[in-house]
């Protein structure tokens, strides 16, 4: 990677977006990073529909991570409370994970969450069973809550049940 350059979403990033979350999320191709969610579930991560509509959002924002003019990764921010941001979508592109890039956008979400939406603490969300990736957050700053919450599926799979993870700002 030379020179990683952060900034907002707008919505014509949507074609470049929607696949880079797809490929790290879901599928084979999510398979080369040690991120993904390809061995739990098999539908899309995403949809560009969904996606324009986050970014039309004023209370939420997507940041992009560029190397060059290669879209590399992601997060989401959005404001949650009167002091709580809420974090989503951490993306690394596959081959790319292990990189740090994924503690420069940790980073860059936190500070955008205190500039933008004046929050004092950040929560997110992750499946229960990723431990490795809860350990990874965990390291981070980021500690459970003790709260869980239902993975938004129909019928309901309980084994996706989300924990929810909390830091100070």
């Amino acid at each position: 990677m030379s020179e990683v350059v952060f900034r907002a979403a707008m919505s014509f990033d949507v074609a470049a977006l929607h696949p880079l979350i797809e490929r790290a999320y879901r599928g084979e191709t999510a398979k080369a990073g040690w991120t993904h969610e390809a061995d739990l579930l098999f539908d899309t991560r995403t949809s560009a529909e969904e996606l324009a509509g986050l970014i039309a959002d004023p209370e939420r924002v997507i940041l992009l991570a560029h190397d060059g003019d290669i879209l590399i990764g992601c997060v989401q921010v959005a404001r949650a409370g009167q002091d709580l941001a809420y974090l989503g979508m951490l993306t690394v592109e596959p081959t790319l994970q292990a990189s740090g890039l994924g503690r420069r956008l940790l980073d860059a979400a936190e500070t955008e969450a205190v500039a933008r939406f004046g929050a004092r603490r950040m929560e997110m969300t992750v499946i229960r069973r990723r431990a490795e990736l809860i350990a990874w957050y965990r390291r981070r700053g980021y500690a459970p809550t003790g709260e869980t919450r239902p993975f938004p599926v129909d019928p309901p799979r309980p084994e996706l049940e989300f924990v929810v993870l909390e830091k100070a700002l």
